[in-house]
């Protein structure tokens, strides 16, 4: 099959985010697939050095061009600046021509705004990062989201708990399939110990402001972290390294974190770009992290993209309960914790038998995210295979 995958890579070519969606592309590619990277959002483009949204487009594109090059892609590539409408790696009519011959377009995160595009017979794939918040977007009638959803034909979320009896995520009357991040485990080697330094993340303290639906406040990770303040003190024997981000008008509290006892990084700095931001989540003795308050909230079930790159490298995660337990293994390379004695208690166990716990990170990797094995079950449950 021609399959088209969707993305920010040039929008945002951050450490994370470059993983977040080239990951589907290896995925895709190592079923046998023919396989382009598409990039439509709408937006003018993001200028990282001067941290704000220009007509110019010439970083973007050399970004995604070196990115594609390193990748295998080469030439396999389209970039629309949303600015003034010029395409970059085809002409318009070969882009337009390609989307309506393809066999799939895969919308990851929904980052691809092609209104105007003729999808001919096309699969038309949607995929849902960030379970709650889109949906509260969707009943949002001024949003016009709901209408934009039905022309595609089939849709997933990272929200493995959606449209269970306990999970608060609203449905929007639409047939949410459950998927998790793909890992291309080849870039993703177990590093030998010992590890650089302790328990890390990376995060923003918030990424965007809260939405209020249903009478009720469903907010960020800032919400979530403020009960842990104290963890470094609960939990001394380890130490937790963040590098996190400092989110809308800079909120994130340094001071406070560092008083507490928490390393904060730049992650600008920490984590710059794809090889740095692997490096780092390697060279961990392994993750804790909080997830955003709306996702525990709602028992989302969402599970991070971030997390399954960390296991992949053979670190272990402890990491927030949002219902993610009840669809993926806690308590053996992977832990689930609600408070703080839940923290201290899979610390324990980690540092019991720490190499097993890498190794058991590693298998939770290799069964549940590799990038092959994630690509064929969207293809099946979408009836594509």
């Amino acid at each position: 099959m021609r399959i088209l995958v969707s993305g920010l890579l040039a929008q945002y070519a951050f450490g994370g985010v470059i993983w977040d969606y080239v990951q589907y592309i290896l995925g895709f590619r190592a079923l046998g697939h023919e396989v382009w990277y598409i990039e439509d959002t709408g937006e003018w483009p993001y200028n990282t050095e001067l941290q704000t949204f220009t007509e110019d487009c010439t970083a973007n594109v050399a970004a995604l061009k070196a990115l594609m090059e390193e990748f295998g892609l080469r030439d396999r590539w389209i970039y629309r600046n949303g600015a003034n409408g010029q395409f970059f790696g085809a002409t318009e009519a070969e882009a337009r021509e390609l989307v309506r011959t393809a066999d799939l377009f895969a919308n990851v995160s929904g980052a691809a705004h092609m209104d105007d595009f003729d999808f001919g017979g096309c699969h038309r794939m949607f995929l849902d990062g960030d379970p709650m918040f889109n949906q509260i977007d969707l009943l949002d009638p001024a949003k016009d989201q709901a209408a934009r959803l039905r022309a595609y034909d089939s849709l997933f979320t990272f929200g493995l708990n959606v449209g269970a009896a306990d999970c608060r995520v609203p449905t929007g009357g639409f047939d949410w399939k459950k998927t998790v991040q793909p890992v291309a485990l080849d870039y993703w080697p177990v590093l030998p110990d010992p590890p650089l330094r302790g328990l890390t993340t990376v995060m923003n303290w918030a990424s965007y402001a809260p939405r209020e639906w249903n009478g009720e406040t469903w907010g960020q990770k800032d919400l979530e972290f403020r009960r842990f303040l104290d963890l470094p003190r609960a939990v001394p024997q380890e130490s937790f390294v963040l590098a996190m981000g400092q989110g809308p008008k800079r909120q994130r509290p340094t001071e406070l974190l560092r008083e507490k006892g928490w390393t904060i990084l730049e992650p600008n700095e920490a984590v710059p770009d794809h090889r740095s931001y692997r490096d780092f989540l390697a060279t961990s003795k392994g993750e804790w992290s909080v997830a955003k308050h709306g996702y525990v909230q709602s028992r989302s079930g969402w599970f991070s993209c971030r997390t399954a790159c960390y296991l992949a490298a053979g670190r272990p995660a402890i990491v927030q309960e949002t219902g993610w337990s009840r669809h993926l293994p806690s308590g053996d390379g992977l832990f689930a914790f609600a408070t703080e004695a839940d923290v201290a208690a899979a610390a324990a166990e980690l540092n019991r038998d720490y190499a097993h716990h890498r190794r058991a990170a590693r298998r939770l990797a290799e069964e549940h995210f590799e990038a092959g094995k994630v690509c064929r079950d969207l293809l099946v449950q979408a009836g594509l295979a």
